[in-house]
């Protein structure tokens, strides 16, 4: 997929929906505001993968992009945390 930037909130979640649909995600995404205040509070840049919990913990926060970026982890704690709270 290629886009440009997105100028407004409706494009910004246009092109996350083509995303979600296109790699097929199962789970709740959200998309940032264009003030990018999310962004900046969890310093997602460069690319991070972060795990939040309902309650808003971090629950895993991923090393920085390239050479710390592990979507496997990511996976294997997104599987963790879903087994502990069907365990609750």
């Amino acid at each position: 997929m290629d886009y440009y930037d997105p100028t407004d909130l409706d494009e910004r979640r246009a092109v996350a929906g083509d995303c979600i649909d296109a790699l097929a995600y199962a789970i709740p995404t959200l998309v940032d505001k264009m003030d990018n205040q999310v962004n900046k509070a969890y310093a997602a840049w460069p690319t991070r993968l972060y795990l939040v919990g309902p309650d808003g913990r971090v629950v895993y926060a991923g090393g920085m992009a390239p050479f710390h970026y592990k979507p496997a982890e990511f996976k294997a704690a997104i599987e963790a945390y879903s087994a502990a709270a069907v365990e609750r």
